[in-house]
């Protein structure tokens, strides 16, 4: 069976929507919320920074404090009820920010803001541990593919969707919110329809305490070498992408001297990049768990990323263009075409990562691994916007921090093969297999 066949079957569409349309609502709401603040209430500018910079970082937290309650809660229960229990919050928290944005309530949209990131901690370990259960071995790539497609598709889709809903008009912030939570029942809809996935550790002792919850899934992931070594790779790509995400709005501006139409077509270069590249996993894999093709991905973010560095690293001779005007302009397609493969390499590089882990560590703790993981990437992406903000600071404009995060990433390859020598060896032998 192929990967777009799972999308007929019930074990996959129910859980394929329902974590599309939950990643669709998580980036609506988020965008809705800026937009709102930056251009509907007032504010000043400093006003206008705090929100915008405090939004983020409750959106996160909740990964710091829950992520190892929530791997425990997906190995201890069914997880298909769970998942029905998440979809009743979400639509709860949209009810919230329905009557905020319509409202501009900012403190009640900031506090909703945290239980969305809430929603996302518990639903984070089960969407990955439920795919070993769901599907059978040889589909677990094809079904990855699918997942990261369907979340980087939905993500840009709520960028675009929740923004421009605010734009409206005197009634647009009421439309978002409508439509967020027509969007988180649609969700609850689809979860009704997820085949039950039993709990893989029953008799597990709930651990109360956050905080040695989170020693503890930490010292169960670093318990495998290789697994703990996959982590830090998986959070190494959101490293990655949340520096150079965190950049395009500023380069965009500065660099392409685009407006906001231009600011939407690079973001869909990208995540439509890593659509392609994720659904390419599968055939370059052969339909197997394959982490030969790892390496590849990896060096396609760094050399994609040192290409757009030099592909424009000044300031832009005019301002204001649309997308049509942009890509008419000398040297877009070059600028399209890197970030498009940066995309596309991130999705060959992530993806089998995420498969390794679902089919190496037992299904008693793939939970709470997961858990594990979730907290290493949410620190890996706090220091991303550290990274950012301090190369700012030191006068780098956002070309020059594209190409120090893709220099970095010429380092990540060389721990790659050096820490898991498994990376290597697959790696030719996927070469070999390939060219033979």
């Amino acid at each position: 069976m192929s990967q777009f066949q799972l999308l007929r079957t019930r074990r996959f569409a129910p859980f394929f929507c329902t974590q599309a349309l939950g990643a669709f609502n998580d980036n609506a709401f988020r965008n809705a919320l800026v937009m709102l603040v930056a251009f509907h209430m007032g504010l000043g500018e400093r006003s206008v920074a705090l929100y915008t910079n405090l939004a983020p970082a409750l959106f996160i937290l909740p990964y710091f404090l829950f992520s190892a309650s929530a791997g425990q809660l997906a190995e201890k229960f069914e997880k298909s009820r769970i998942i029905g229990y998440v979809k009743l919050f979400e639509i709860v928290a949209m009810a919230l920010a329905c009557w905020g944005l319509y409202h501009h309530a900012v403190g009640l949209l900031l506090v909703v803001l945290f239980l969305m990131g809430v929603h996302s901690t518990v639903f984070g370990p089960i969407k990955y541990a439920i795919l070993p259960q769901a599907l059978a071995p040889e589909e677990l790539i094809g079904g990855n593919a699918l997942v990261e497609t369907g979340t980087q598709l939905a993500m840009l889709s709520g960028l675009i969707v929740g923004s421009a809903l605010v734009e409206v008009g005197p009634s647009g912030p009421l439309l978002a919110g409508g439509m967020l939570l027509a969007v988180a029942v649609a969700g609850w809809l689809a979860s009704r329809k997820i085949p039950p996935a039993p709990p893989t550790a029953p008799d597990l002792r709930f651990n109360w305490n956050p905080v040695s919850e989170t020693a503890r899934v930490i010292a169960l992931a670093r318990r495998d070498p290789v697994v703990w070594n996959i982590v830090l790779g998986i959070s190494w790509y959101w490293f990655y992408a949340t520096v150079l995400i965190a950049q395009l709005p500023v380069y965009t501006r500065a660099n392409l001297g685009g407006d906001g139409s231009v600011a939407i077509l690079v973001l869909t270069l990208f995540s439509v990049g890593t659509g392609i590249g994720a659904l390419l996993c599968e055939r370059l894999s052969a339909r197997r768990v394959e982490i030969g093709v790892v390496p590849l991905g990896a060096l396609g973010l760094a050399v994609f990323g040192i290409d757009l560095y030099f592909a424009r690293p000044g300031a832009s001779l005019v301002q204001g263009l649309d997308w049509l005007g942009f890509l008419r302009s000398a040297g877009s397609v070059r600028i399209a075409v890197d970030l498009t493969m940066i995309g596309a390499f991130a999705g060959l590089y992530v993806v089998p990562l995420f498969a390794f882990i679902q089919q190496r560590t037992p299904a008693n703790r793939l939970s709470r691994v997961i858990g594990a993981n979730n907290i290493v990437n949410a620190l890996l992406i706090v220091l991303a916007a550290c990274f950012g903000l301090g190369l700012g600071a030191l006068g780098l404009a956002a070309p020059q921090i594209f190409l120090a995060a893709a220099v970095l990433g010429l380092g990540v390859v060389g721990y790659v093969f050096l820490r898991v020598p498994a990376f290597g060896r697959r790696f030719v032998a996927w070469v070999r297999r390939t060219d033979g």
